[in-house]
């Protein structure tokens, strides 16, 4: 029900009726006037009652008449009387119906009251009242009702005082209220106040409105009051304690700051009175140093501080600072300091708490704090108020440690330090390995160089909860529990580190926010103001060392876990708040304090100790701060002992638990403030480095740390605490790596660096000794790489070029993480999912394997190794998409050398077997040539034969790609190149492509033909026959797709390149004899020197060549240097066939030969004959070629598109055109003949040199060479040239062979067998002899030269040739397996070539060039040899074949002579033919002792058939020959029939051996033609005349001596040739007298006749002869003797004529 509703006026007139009622009544008696007032008060108040509407109004107005009778009432000092007059004017004021009239006279009233000391209580209420229900009561009504509470609150009675203290409070709130109420109702019209002029009216001050007014001088009479002054406007202040005075000036400032802060007139009471009060009260404290405070409760000034007052002038300055300090900028300076000065460990005790407790207090303030900074520190002339706050905090924790006393209270009596070190000896007395305390010591506490502080829960966090400052009613200061002060400035630290840190971090976010949101409005908006940066700075520079000093001493100090835990929080985030601002040197002192406290104490690591922070002492304003180093006494917990990371072998260290909570912080910093560490994460990281070494945790598959076994630090002991920890720990650490991914680029590579160095520490410390080195940083780097991959391209390379250093170092261990990391870093980096992918990011794929490539330059195995497996992996992980990083990838496959052991190439061989056999297709063409180059690569290399010959194979298999994927390599290759042209033309160089401008896919092929080039000259035969093997197969299977001009290439660089090394090495390899080839291989003896291995090669690759240029014939043919390539071929035949090797020169002829089998193009006209041969030599070859399980692919229809493509001409040359070949040919004559000259031309030296001798196969081959070539040269073949052939011809089968050869190639000596090469050289002359026959008429000049090439031959039946001066032995003496030299058996041969001159003379007796040139002289001449020879020939089967090849020749010759006759061209060979005759029948050679009856009977009849010959051939044609010849024939014909017998016969054999046939045949020849009647000449007559004459005068002889010697021997038998020569002689006279009887008479010499009858007589006188075969012989003789019985009947005399 409000006061003005209807029913509570109604209440209150009939209220205030039954008042007045109730007084009339009281006062009836002993104050009648008083009763009279009630009762006209009643009617009065009826009255208006009745009249007014507004009832209230009007007894407003009519108040003070109203409120009289009470006033009268209360006048009485009547007890009962006064409170009913109290209580009925409570319920006017109460319903706001007094006037102001009316309520001065209430307060007069009450006044009296108070001073009657009546009713103290009551009144009190009365004025309460008054003044809080209305604002009537102004000026000095008003400040006498605050008089009359100030006097009742000094009254003897203590609830009267209580009650007066509380009224008092409650006005002077009320006035202030009122106040501000006031401003409130004007605040729209409030104008600028005029400038107060100093307070030059202290009464009143006009510019206020009146509740204004009253506040100000309640205001100012209440400093005036504290200050013992007389108040100006509470007039009769009787007494007034300073303590209540501060109270009422603090709640007046705390509680109506506005008032001050809006009215000038207030600012300036502020300023002038109340700073200067307080700095006036403060004095003892300041001056006071150490003593005891006085107890003393007088308000004058003592000189000692005095507890209640001091501690509430602390409250009131706390308020100044709190609320007035923008008002009061100096005079706060002033009280700071003060409060600053009150921490000094001089002051009491009591004192120092309660300036903590105040301190605290401003500590909970951080932008107070702020505004500090900004007025003070920040200004040039200002003392630096924030900075000492701090320090003092700082000092003030220290200084506890070092004040023994700290904690007693000033008034105790205990002596100093009595209490603490009670304490310290129950500390001391605890701590065993139980833990902190052992029980005894429960509480949390600090301990630092055995001083122990407990630790008490003083307040909440940030909110400054005092004890001391709030004890008003304690009038002696109170004694302070030990720790209370430390727990208090712990506090204050704290909540100072967390309100700064908060704060600047929120503003700093904000402005961010801010910044960000006009970036986005306006991009090129002005920074924010720098003003804000330089106050956070400023802060952050002002308190850090401070903060810092203070914190690590509690930090080192601290027994309790929470407690450690705030400390580290706050380290943490003033670490992290230094980071954001970017203030260096503060953050890593902070971040030092903390790595120091996780490490053991006086742990030796050097980035800590020459951090620029260690031990150094900061000055502040003369105190001096000194950073404490951990020290080792703390009692805590041991968790863990391992070794200490550092390079010589130390002691082992502890960590503790609180190392380990130290960790955590350091973890959780870097985990979450990563981005701010900057330069720090070195320290970080090092710490980190130690303690992941002291616990053992090694690195595992992805760099994540791991508990290492126990094995691996003997010395590691942990304890089951922190082995639970460990895991968590590790994962705390992963994670900080992997929080990496959230950092800022600058701040990664902070990260990336500090691990890089701390790499090249623990790189450093490993030098030179094999201990286990810490991977720690070698891990992260991995780790942080990988979670890094999305952004992989701002770190690779300082991340790879770090571990490739590590890959470098001789450590083992180190270098296997590096290559790990790198290794894992690559195939994590080629496998991401980069945005835009790798396919499309050519540079990054790039970078990425870059590292790969930058390993092959590291020398150790190992990591060679694992490189070589990243490769593989990559190989099968992304081999389908690694586009432009093929070339660097094959080069790493590449990158072998010989000395990298076996298994380094195999693996790399491995990789490039799974790039061939996969992945030729999806790579781009240009890599292809670096596969070729990487192939030949691995065959080169000398650590695994089969590696070699396996890449040979891999070639094979290239090759085959390129021919199968011919088309589409070539587009891609010619797109390319175009590019690049484009890009060399714009540069202004040539195209730099090795073997340009040859089409780019020529190019490869050729690449492809040098690398197998190089291979054929490797130093290892298997290699070499391989390569040599597969690149001839290549070429001829695939060098249809090479362009014309390309082959020039081919020819000379490639092929006569490789014929030019291996002819080279094959004349320098070495002659020694290789042992069998290491293990159990045996080396045959064909291939035990280097010389004969290099043998093959050469003889492969020269049949390789030359297989070229007989297939290829049409395409080279059209180069224009064919010729020039023909005679290099040539001469490489040349040289091959000149070496000293069998082989080599056998071979050497064989691919002589087949370049001479090639077929010259043909004539339109022949084509159709020819069809059968037109099968493309091509495709021939490359059928024969294709090698084991290969596909026969048509070659032609590839090469027919290239052809196409390039427009080329097909191989064949247009119909028509024939190749002029001669000149090639004649090359080819010139050089058979070179090789024929050089290989048969006999040694020059003396027997004792070591000479070389063509081998017969080798020969035989030359020779055999000799029939192709002809043809291709018969045209223009000279007698010249015919020579030359004869000379080789000879030479050849001269030479001997060597005794241990000989069984394989001579017959045994019985068989008449010629060798190969005899053949050979016949065959050539037949060859020869045949072209001669068909050819013109200028050919047939040749023939005799070909006869005297027989005759020559024929020769060496009876006389072997002589190879220069060599001794040759005859084959059945020369011991076997001697290096002797043996003769062949030259009679084969010579009777074969013999056969061959009767042949062919049989066709070309009649040529002129054959008459012309004597060649049947010739033939006799030579024929003489063996003729004359005959039983001496070396064999019989010559001089027979001889005799009947003369016979033969002579058959065919004679007539052709004697048809020639008149021409004389036959003139020189009739004495030869005499000669002949008489050589061969009349032989100087005796036969053999052994020659059979039956071989002598028909060895006469040859000569038996040569007189036959003479009396058929020559003699009937005596005229048309020689008379000289004729007669020689005659003698001979005389002396054969005069037969002496050799003396050697034995008499059995004397009758066959006399050759008796023989006579015969003569003496009747010589008869024959004695007696012909054709003689033509008179000459001729005379000879046969002369030899008859000559018979018959022997035979006279004969006779007579028989008959001598018959005589003389009488009964004794003459000697058989005796008897035999007899018995012919008789036989030839009977011959004789038959022969005369059949010849005309007149052709018979008249002298003749007279010789035969006078042989008559001797023949008679034989009679006596006793033999009996002489006896029948005499008989036949006498017989025709009858006819000379009678004489003859016509004229005897004809025979003259």
């Amino acid at each position: 029900m409000s006061p003005s509703s209807p029913e509570a006026v109604k209440k209150l007139v009939e209220n205030m009726q039954a008042d007045l009622r109730s007084l009339s009544m009281e006062c009836k008696k002993k104050f009648p006037p008083v009763k009279e007032a009630a009762e006209s008060g009643i009617v009065k108040i009826k009255t208006i009652a009745a009249r007014n509407t507004d009832i209230l109004a009007a007894l407003k107005e009519n108040s003070s008449e109203v409120v009289q009778p009470f006033l009268m009432g209360c006048g009485t000092k009547e007890p009962k009387i006064t409170q009913l007059c109290l209580a009925a004017i409570q319920r006017l004021m109460s319903h706001e119906v007094v006037s102001e009239a009316a309520a001065g006279n209430i307060i007069n009233m009450l006044w009296q009251l108070m001073e009657n000391g009546l009713e103290e209580l009551k009144l009190l209420q009365t004025v309460l009242v008054l003044l809080t229900t209305n604002t009537i009561v102004h000026d000095e009504v008003l400040s006498k009702a605050i008089v009359l509470c100030f006097r009742l609150h000094f009254t003897k009675d203590n609830i009267t005082n209580n009650t007066a203290a509380a009224t008092v409070r409650q006005v002077v709130t009320v006035v202030f209220e009122r106040m501000v109420a006031e401003d409130e109702r004007f605040k729209g019209l409030m104008e600028e106040p005029p400038a107060v002029q100093g307070n030059s009216n202290r009464r009143s001050v006009s510019t206020l409105r009146p509740s204004a007014k009253d506040a100000y001088m309640l205001f100012q009479d209440l400093c005036q009051l504290v200050n013992a002054d007389a108040p100006y406007w509470l007039v009769g202040m009787t007494e007034m304690t300073r303590t209540f005075g501060l109270e009422l000036l603090e709640s007046v400032l705390n509680d109506f700051p506005e008032v001050f802060l809006q009215h000038q007139e207030f600012s300036f009471l502020l300023k002038e009175r109340v700073c200067p009060l307080v700095i006036k009260l403060f004095s003892p404290n300041i001056k006071f140093r150490q003593g005891c405070g006085s107890s003393a409760s007088s308000p004058a000034p003592v000189e000692k501080p005095y507890f209640p007052i001091c501690m509430r002038l602390l409250r009131v300055v706390s308020v100044l600072i709190k609320h007035f300090y923008s008002l009061l900028v100096t005079e706060c300076e002033i009280f700071l300091s003060l409060l600053v000065k009150f921490l000094d460990g001089e002051k009491p005790q009591w004192l120092r708490a309660v300036a903590v407790e105040s301190v605290h207090r401003l500590c909970v303030q951080p932008h107070l704090l702020r505004s500090f900074c900004q007025s003070y520190d920040m200004k040039q002339h200002s003392t630096k108020v924030f900075r000492d706050i701090v320090n003092a905090l700082g000092s003030f924790i220290q200084s506890l440690f070092i004040l023994p006393s700290a904690g007693n209270s000033s008034s105790s009596s205990t002596p100093a330090g009595g209490s603490v070190s009670a304490s310290q000896g129950s500390a001391q007395g605890g701590p065993g390995l139980g833990g902190a305390g052992g029980g005894l010591i429960t509480q949390a506490a600090f301990e630092y160089r055995g001083t122990w502080i407990p630790l008490m829960n003083v307040s909440v966090q940030g909110s400054a909860k005092a004890t001391y400052l709030e004890m008003l009613d304690k009038v002696e200061p109170p004694s302070i529990p030990e720790g209370y002060a430390m727990s208090v400035a712990f506090s204050a630290l704290l909540d100072l580190v967390r309100g700064i840190t908060s704060m600047i971090e929120r503003e700093i976010s904000k402005q961010e926010q801010e910044a960000a949101m006009r970036e986005e409005a306006e991009p090129a908006s002005p920074p924010q103001d720098p003003m804000a940066h330089e106050v956070w700075e400023e802060m952050v520079n002002a308190c850090w060392c401070g903060l810092l000093a203070a914190l690590s001493l509690l930090l080192d100090a601290s027994t309790d876990e929470s407690a450690t835990e705030n400390i580290l929080k706050a380290e943490l985030s003033m670490a992290s708040l230094c980071g954001r601002l970017g203030l260096v040197t503060p953050r890593d002192a902070f971040i030092t304090a903390i790595c120091k406290a996780s490490l053991p104490p006086h742990y030796a690591l050097t980035i800590l100790s020459t951090a620029n922070l260690s031990n150094k002492v900061y000055s502040i304003q003369g105190q001096s701060v000194q950073m404490v180093s951990p020290s080792s006494e703390s009692h805590q917990q041991v968790v863990a002992v391992g070794q200490p990371l550092t390079a010589q072998p130390q002691g082992t260290v502890v960590l503790t638990a609180k190392n380990i909570q130290c960790m955590r912080t350091l973890l959780n910093l870097a985990h979450c403030h990563g981005a701010y560490l900057g330069t720090s994460w070195q320290l970080v990281l090092a710490t980190l480095q130690h303690l992941v070494w002291i616990l053992g945790l090694k690195p595992s598959v992805g760099g994540v740390l791991k508990p290492g076994r126990a094995v691996e630090g003997p010395s590691t002991v942990l304890t089951t605490a922190v082995m639970t920890d460990l895991p968590v720990i590790s994962n705390i650490l992963s994670k900080l790596f992997e929080s990496s991914q959230y950092l800022d680029d600058v701040s990664l590579h902070h990260l990336i660096n500090a691990l890089c160095s701390l790499s090249m520490e623990a790189m450093e410390m490993a030098y030179g000794n094999n201990k286990e080195p810490s991977l720690f940083a070698v891990a992260k780097l991995l780790e942080t790489g990988l979670v890094n991959m999305d952004r992989i391209e701002i770190l690779w390379r300082p991340l790879t070029a770090h571990l490739l250093e590590v890959c470098q170092h001789p450590n083992a261990r180190m270098r296997e993480w590096g290559a790990e990391a790198i290794t894992s870093l690559i195939k994590a980096g080629l496998s991401f999912k980069h945005e835009p992918p790798l396919s499309k990011n050519q540079r990054l794929q790039l970078l990425l394997l870059n590292p790969l490539k930058e390993l092959s330059n590291v020398l150790h195995a190992d990591i060679r190794q694992k490189q070589l497996e990243c490769v593989l992996q990559i190989l099968q992980n992304q081999g389908d998409s690694l586009g432009p990083g093929w070339p660097l990838v094959l080069g790493v496959i590449g990158a072998i050398r010989n000395d990298q052991g076996e298994s380094l190439i195999r693996t790399a061989f491995q990789c490039l077997q799974l790039v061939v056999t996969d992945f030729l297709p999806t790579m781009p063409c240009m890599c292809l040539q670096i596969v070729v180059d990487v192939a030949g690569s691995f065959g080169l290399q000398n650590q695994e034969l089969n590696i070699s010959l396996t890449s040979i194979g891999l070639l094979w298999n290239i090759s085959d790609y390129f021919f199968q994927r011919g088309e589409a390599i070539t587009e891609e290759l010619e797109r390319e190149e175009a590019v690049l042209l484009k890009q060399a033309q714009d540069k202004g160089e040539p195209l730099n492509r090795p073997f340009h401008p040859a089409p780019p896919f020529d190019c490869l092929w050729l690449c492809l033909y040098a690398k197998l080039g190089e291979l054929c000259v490797d130093p290892r035969p298997a290699v070499r026959k391989s390569a040599g093997q597969t690149m001839f197969s290549t070429i001829a299977a695939h060098g249809t797709l090479l362009q014309p001009p390309t082959w020039n290439i081919v020819v000379w660089k490639v092929l006569f390149h490789l014929l030019d090394c291996v002819r080279k090495s094959s004349s320098t390899a070495d002659k020694e004899k290789i042992e069998s080839g290491g293990g159990n291989i045996l080396i045959h003896h064909s291939r035990d020197t280097a010389e004969k291995q290099w043998a093959e090669t050469w003889v492969l690759t020269l049949a390789g060549v030359a297989r070229i240029f007989n297939t290829r014939r049409y395409l080279l043919q059209q180069l224009g240097d064919f010729f020039k390539a023909w005679e290099v071929l040539l001469d490489h035949i040349q040289s091959a066939a000149l070496s000293k090797n069998n082989e080599v020169s056998l071979a050497a002829l064989k691919s002589f030969q087949e370049i001479l089998q090639l077929v010259t193009p043909i004539k339109d006209t022949d084509k159709l004959d020819a069809l059968a041969m037109d099968v493309s030599p091509v495709l021939m070859e490359s059928l024969q070629v294709s090698g084991p399980g290969r596909p026969l692919v048509r070659s032609d229809s590839l090469a027919e598109r290239l052809a196409q493509r390039y427009g080329a001409q097909a191989s064949l040359p247009p119909p028509g055109e024939e190749l002029d070949d001669s000149a090639l040919w004649w090359s080819a004559w010139n050089t058979w003949y070179r090789i024929g000259t050089e290989c048969t031309r006999p040694p020059s030296g003396g027997a004792d040199k070591l000479v070389f001798v063509p081998s017969q196969p080798f020969l035989t081959a030359l020779i055999q060479i000799f029939p192709a070539l002809y043809q291709h040269i018969a045209g223009g073949f000279s007698m010249e040239d015919l020579k030359k052939l004869g000379v080789i011809l000879y030479g050849a089968v001269s030479v001997p062979i060597s005794s241990d050869t000989s069984p394989f190639i001579l017959p045994s000596y019985t068989e008449a067998v010629l060798t190969s090469l005899q053949e050979a050289v016949l065959t050539a002359l037949d060859v020869l002899q045949k072209a001669i026959c068909v050819g013109s008429e200028n050919l047939q000049v040749m023939y005799p030269a070909i006869f005297e090439q027989l005759l020559l031959f024929v020769e060496f039946s009876c006389k072997p040739p002589q190879y220069g001066k060599m001794e040759t032995k005859h084959v059945a003496n020369a011991k076997y397996n001697q290096a002797e030299w043996v003769a062949l058996n030259y009679v084969p041969f010579a009777e074969r070539s013999l056969e061959v001159v009767v042949d062919l003379y049989h066709k070309t007796a009649c040529h002129k060039a054959v008459i012309n040139e004597k060649v049947l002289q010739n033939i006799i001449k030579t024929l003489r040899i063996p003729l004359g020879l005959k039983y001496a020939c070396p064999a019989e089967s010559t001089w027979k074949l001889a005799v009947s090849s003369l016979l033969k020749v002579l058959s065919i010759g004679l007539p052709v002579a004697r048809q020639q006759a008149s021409s004389g061209k036959f003139d020189t060979m009739w004495p030869e033919l005499a000669n002949a005759f008489e050589d061969f029948l009349f032989t100087k050679s005796t036969p053999p002792d052994n020659l059979s009856i039956q071989e002598f009977q028909r060895n006469e009849a040859v000569d038996v058939e040569v007189v036959q010959l003479i009396s058929t051939e020559i003699l009937p044609f005596a005229n048309f020959i020689p008379k000289e010849f004729v007669g020689r024939i005659m003698s001979m014909l005389n002396k054969g029939s005069i037969h002496s017998q050799s003396s050697s016969f034995t008499e059995a054999e004397m009758d066959i051996r006399m050759r008796e046939e023989f006579s015969k045949v003569c003496f009747e020849t010589l008869l024959q033609f004695s007696f012909s009647n054709k003689v033509s000449t008179p000459q001729e007559g005379y000879i046969s005349r002369m030899a008859l004459s000559v018979l018959l005068q022997r035979a006279q002889d004969v006779l007579r001596r028989y008959v001598e010697d018959q005589r003389l021997s009488g009964r004794c038998p003459l000697p058989r040739q005796q008897v035999t020569e007899i018995i012919f002689v008789l036989k030839a006279i009977s011959t004789l007298m038959d022969s005369l009887k059949k010849t005309q008479p007149e052709n018979v010499d008249v002298n003749v006749w007279a010789q035969v009858i006078a042989l008559y007589p001797t023949l008679v006188e034989c009679i006596t002869c006793s033999s009996p075969e002489v006896s029948s012989a005499l008989k036949d003789a006498l017989g025709p003797f009858k006819d000379f019985m009678q004489p003859p009947v016509s004229k005897v005399q004809n025979g003259e004529s």
